[in-house]
Order: C-alpha cells, then sequence, then structure tokens
C-alpha cells in the first residue's frame, strides 16, 4: 500500500539542481538515502534524480551501492534514512507491488522469466486483464501483448512458448513485461549484457522511444561508450557514497574514472613483501565456447595474481574451468612444470590446485553440516581408517587450521551457518588448506564480510604466500586487488584486456583495460 505524505519543500539541493538545469522538477528524486544491513553501510547519505524524457546513467564499481539503490527504487529494500518523491509528492515504497503502483519498473541483467508459459502470459503474469467472473480474457491478454511488442520492435508471435526464443528476444519480453504496467521510471540494469552489437543497436532505438514518450530512465552500466552514448545525465556513486553527478556533455571519461576510484589503499590491506620463487603454474591458450577465448599467463610460489575486471568478464567461469567444474574448448596447463589434465575438481584436488568459490553459501559451504565436517569434506582419506571416519582425527584436522585462520566459534560441532560471513569464509579457506595445495584460487574472497574480516583474510593470504603458495585472487574491489596483488590480469568480456605488476598498476589504468577505454600498455 502506499502512503502519501506532505509535499515537500520547494527550497534545497533538488529544487537548486533543476532550476539549474532547466529540467524542471524530478519525476522521482531520492533525497538523503541510507540503507545499513548487519556490518554493512551499503548507502550513505545518497541522492538520485530522474527527470522525464532524460536517460540517467548510474556509474560506480562492483560494490558502489548501484544495486542496492535500485532494490529500493523497486520496493525490494526499504531504506534506513531519506525521503523517496514521485511527482513532487513524499511516498513510500513498503513492497514491490507499491513501487509498480507508482509507475516504477525494472529491466534486470538476469530477467526472471519462464520458459513453459507463452509470451504473452510472462508479459502479463500477476496483472493479466480479467473479463467475466474475473477469468483471464486470453484474447485481450494477447492482443494487449502484441501491441507491446510491436511498441519495442519485437517481431515474436505473443503465443509462442518462451523456451523457443533467444535470448535477445527474452530480453524484448522482459522489457515488454516492466512496459505493460504503463512505466512513469524505467530502471535498466546492465541492459545489454547478453546482447549482440546489432542486439544493443535495437535496444539505444527503443531508448530513444521510451525518452521520446517522457519515460525517466535509469540506466546502469559499466560500459563507458554506452554511458556517453545514451546518457544525458550521470550520477556517481562510490562505496556506498554520493561522488558526483552532473550533466554528460560537461564530463570527460577521466573525469568518471576518477570520481570512481578516487581513495587511497590503507591498512586494511596488510601487504608482505614476499620474495618469489619457481613458475608453479602456467596456463596457455584457455578458451570456452561461450565464456572465455585464449587465456594464459603464469603464475609463481608466493605470489599473488590478481584478476580483475566488470561485470561479464568471464573471470569465475575461467577459474571454475582450471577447477574442472567446467570443460576448456581447448588450452593447456601445467603444474610444476608437468601437463596437468583436470576434468573434475577431484583431479584439480589430487594435483594440487584448489578453489574457494564467490558464492560460500551455495558452493562453498554446507549449511546444516558442522564446521568440522565442513573442513574435513575433501580429506576424508586422511581423517579415515579401512572406510571408517575418525571422529578425534577430524577435530584434529579442523582444529589446525582453523586455529591459523583465527576462526571464532564456540565450538567445532557448530552449525557453520550459524557463523558471521567473515568467519564462514575462514571455513572454506581451511577446508581447502587442508588438502595441502600448491595453488589457491580465491574468488571474490572478502565479499560480503565485514571490515574486521576483510582485514583478518587479506593479511592470512599474505601468510600464503610468504609460506610459499601460489595464490589467485579474483576480485571486483580496486582496493583490494592494488593493496594485495603483485601482479593484475584485466579480463574484459573473456578476453585478456592487459597485465600490470605493481609499478604500473594504478586504479585509472585497471578500469581504463576493464571497461575498454583507450590503448592500455600490458
Amino acid at each position: 500500500m502506499l502512503v502519501n505524505t506532505k509535499q515537500p519543500e520547494t527550497s534545497g539541493t533538488q529544487s537548486d539542481a533543476d532550476t539549474q538545469s532547466g529540467l524542471g522538477r524530478a519525476v522521482l528524486s531520492l533525497s538523503g538515502i541510507s540503507k545499513e544491513f548487519p556490518g554493512v553501510k551499503a548507502l550513505n547519505n545518497v541522492s538520485l534524480n530522474l527527470y522525464a524524457g532524460q536517460v540517467t546513467a548510474l556509474i560506480g564499481e562492483n560494490g558502489a551501492g548501484k544495486s542496492t539503490i535500485v532494490k529500493i527504487l523497486t520496493g525490494i529494500y526499504q531504506p534506513n534514512g531519506g525521503t523517496i518523491s514521485v511527482n513532487g509528492a513524499e511516498i513510500n515504497f513498503p513492497n514491490a507491488h507499491a513501487a509498480s503502483a507508482a509507475g516504477v519498473t525494472a529491466i534486470h541483467q538476469e530477467t526472471v522469466l519462464f520458459d513453459d508459459l507463452t509470451v504473452a502470459e510472462n508479459i502479463f503474469i500477476g496483472h493479466a486483464p480479467r473479463g467475466r467472473f474475473g477469468l483471464i480474457d486470453t484474447v485481450r491478454m494477447r492482443a494487449d501483448a502484441e501491441a507491446l511488442l510491436t511498441r519495442v520492435g519485437a517481431d515474436i508471435s505473443p503465443t509462442a512458448r518462451l523456451r523457443d526464443l533467444g535470448i535477445a528476444n527474452k530480453h524484448l519480453v522482459a522489457i515488454s513485461r516492466a512496459l505493460s504496467i504503463d512505466a512513469q521510471v524505467v530502471v535498466m540494469d546492465e541492459p545489454t549484457a547478453a546482447l549482440s552489437h546489432k542486439e544493443i543497436g535495437e535496444l539505444y532505438a527503443l531508448v530513444e522511444r521510451l525518452k521520446a514518450e517522457g519515460k525517466a530512465i535509469l540506466f546502469i552500466s559499466h560500459k563507458f561508450d554506452e554511458v556517453f552514448r545514451i546518457a544525458d545525465r550521470y550520477t556517481v556513486f562510490r562505496d556506498g557514497e554520493m561522488a558526483g553527478e552532473g550533466i554528460m556533455q560537461d564530463v570527460k571519461e577521466d573525469d568518471l574514472i576518477q570520481m570512481m576510484v578516487g581513495r587511497t589503499v590503507d591498512q586494511i590491506f596488510p601487504k608482505i613483501d614476499v620474495e618469489l620463487g619457481e613458475t608453479v603454474l602456467t596456463v596457455a591458450g584457455y578458451s570456452h565456447p561461450t565464456e572465455f577465448e585464449d587465456i594464459g599467463f603464469s603464475l609463481k610460489k608466493g605470489e599473488i595474481l590478481g584478476f580483475y575486471g566488470l561485470v561479464g568478464a568471464g573471470r569465475s567461469e575461467f577459474m571454475q574451468s582450471l577447477f574442472g567444474i567446467t570443460k576448456p574448448s581447448k588450452g593447456a596447463m601445467r603444474i610444476d612444470g608437468e601437463i596437468a589434465i583436470v576434468r573434475s575438481p577431484a583431479e584439480a584436488i589430487e594435483k594440487g590446485l584448489v578453489y574457494v568459490p564467490e558464492d560460500r553459501g551455495k558452493q562453498g559451504a554446507v549449511i546444516g553440516l558442522p564446521i568440522f565436517q565442513n573442513i574435513t569434506l575433501p580429506s576424508l582419506d586422511k581423517t579415515s581408517r579401512k572406510g571408517f571416519l575418525q571422529l578425534a582425527e577430524e577435530f584434529k584436522l579442523a582444529r589446525e587450521y582453523t586455529e591459523r585462520l583465527d576462526l571464532r566459534a564456540a565450538a567445532l560441532d557448530q552449525d557453520i551457518g550459524n557463523l558471521s560471513g567473515g568467519n564462514q569464509q575462514k571455513v572454506v579457506i581451511a577446508k581447502w588448506l587442508a588438502t595441502q595445495p600448491r595453488v589457491i584460487i580465491l574468488d571474490e574472497p572478502t565479499k560480503g564480510i565485514d571490515i574486521g574480516s576483510k582485514a583478518a583474510v587479506h593479511e592470512f593470504m599474505g601468510e600464503l604466500a610468504s609460506n610459499g603458495l601460489a595464490v589467485i585472487m579474483v576480485s571486483s574491489e580496486l582496493p583490494e586487488i592494488l593493496g594485495m596483488a603483485d601482479r593484475v590480469i584485466v579480463m574484459r568480456e573473456g578476453r585478456l584486456a592487459g597485465e600490470f605488476d605493481r609499478d604500473t598498476m594504478s586504479a585509472e589504468a585497471l578500469v581504463r583495460a576493464a571497461a575498454g577505454i583507450g590503448e592500455v600498455a600490458a
């Protein structure tokens, strides 16, 4: 249910900005928005104004708060502070239905559609037109769906099953569904991530049509060429705070990059200088039909090699291929100079290569099992005799590695699901260290954990390297990459985009390589 309150004051930041820009009052305005989660302040006093017939680009690196503001806009999250106004009237979005009723809709990068339903059913699910006795009016629904599809330039039958459509057409169905509520505000979250060059051009044309209809559009993209082509205005978030806003024609790429990354590396990243040893891992020509192509690098004993890239760069998919989760179409890997054929995670572990996944809750930890069993799962041969598990051996192994990681838990038989995010991450790392690997891949090792736990993970990462372990760190956080890596490889759209050592790496250089801006010297 929508809750209308008072009319906003005509003076203040929004009014001043509107007057200067000549755009009048914003269709939707967020002012002083803050959002906190346990241990994390995701947004702190941010503002955002969206105008009729205008595209506002929301820019920021991963973790800047973009997704959080979208969820507040669409009623999924409620802010801890600040105000939301639609057409000048202050309003609340207690749920997604309230946001939709106020004319706010979102087209997400990963749309939720239903393969077994028709195109028309997907477009009008939850708000289908109804006739007598409250029954769905199928004829009208199909006609309305056809009109929406024509409006977005889609040559799709409303009676087609969604499963028979390609990715681009599914995306057009999602856009049609978003427009079916006659929205005033359209949020496009990385809308071109899965589209071809031709399809991206068609999306641009659609955006222009929506602008002509007077829609206020929030366009989120990490691709600077898209932002400069499609946006009228920009807002930059950094670390959950406002870093800048203004008119696109008044800003340059360098200005936006500086707003995105203008921060220093501090004591959260206790880098230990380690003398590097011999080459442990060599990868050449690794390719996958859809995810990455011709990836090659080497990794030395004691080295922390960072992999940086933006959404869709293919980093995690590449790491999962090294670990045997998916198969490459071609390429070779050597560990300690010997060819390593890895067809499964078990074979990777046997050869001394382990992988700590980004999603520890679903892929790294087994929620419901105690700490000690999570740690000993890959090492059952060490804790069993004649096929029978030895409880004392399991506790001994788990205790050794949890003490090394300074795990904070009441007992080793505590359910891992009751631990904090940082301590869960320590358990997952301990699980793989217990296998005594030669190479450890850490995929977003500090994602979703508090500052104190981040510092602990970083400190231990340095200790691993100083003890001779070869470390690959996949991270979307520039300070983490700059603070911990000896060398950085940047990926963009499944390919290598640049390689930097500690003398040449900088926030600006990495962002340029990741976003494909200008020439980047490796």
